[in-house]
């Protein structure tokens, strides 16, 4: 392994080298969410070098959760098919309930 290789280490990348993108288990996932919490709404996260495009899914409590998607498309169509609002987090930034919740979070251990 090259010396300037360890960048790439933590790159979750699929079968044909290219990063991964959201699945069936990452849908199941998100839906759980929704469907067990109240006031969720979504926030579509761009890609990086590292992750492809995410969405970030956050309740009226602050808590939190994130999977991949399939690009901003596959963001918005999700969010529209489970009724629930789409911000873009790269314009509005992130709600500060959820900067609440994990502040609680890290106070408990």
């Amino acid at each position: 392994m090259g010396r300037f290789s360890l960048g790439k280490r933590g790159r979750d990348k699929g079968s044909d080298g290219t990063l991964r993108t959201g699945n069936s288990a990452d849908a199941r996932h998100l839906e759980q969410f929704i469907a067990s919490r109240q006031g969720v709404e979504a926030f579509v996260e761009p890609r990086t070098t590292v992750t492809d495009t995410t969405i970030l899914l956050v309740a009226h409590d602050g808590e939190w959760t994130r999977r991949r998607v399939d690009g901003p498309g596959g963001a918005a169509s999700f969010a529209k098919k489970q009724a629930i609002p789409l911000y873009d987090a790269a314009v509005v930034g992130y709600p500060q309930r959820m900067r609440d919740y994990n502040a609680r979070q890290k106070k408990q251990g």
